[in-house]
């Protein structure tokens, strides 16, 4: 009895290799947290499947967009999270 897989893994493609017109950059947040995740880190590119060049560039964008105060650093930073307060 053979073992087979269920399914075939989809190939990865750079979303900003394949639509030119797509714009990497700070101001666009919608874009951004697409490769962040819910705790605030940035994803590797094995897994967003975004090429090395991109990769780094969006890398630097979302730094910047941190440090203009666009995007959260972590979710105790996150507007959505709501922190207890003893007092």
């Amino acid at each position: 009895m053979a073992f087979r897989k269920k399914f075939a893994p989809r190939r990865k493609f750079c979303r900003f290799c394949a639509d030119k017109d797509l714009p990497l950059n700070y101001k666009r947040t919608d874009i951004l947290r697409d490769f962040i995740t819910e705790r605030g880190k940035i994803v590797a590119r094995r897994i967003t499947g975004t090429c090395a060049k991109h990769q780094r560039l969006l890398t630097t964008e979302i730094k910047r967009a941190r440090q203009m105060a666009l995007l959260f650093y972590t979710t105790a930073h996150s507007s959505d999270v709501k922190k207890k307060t003893t007092i």
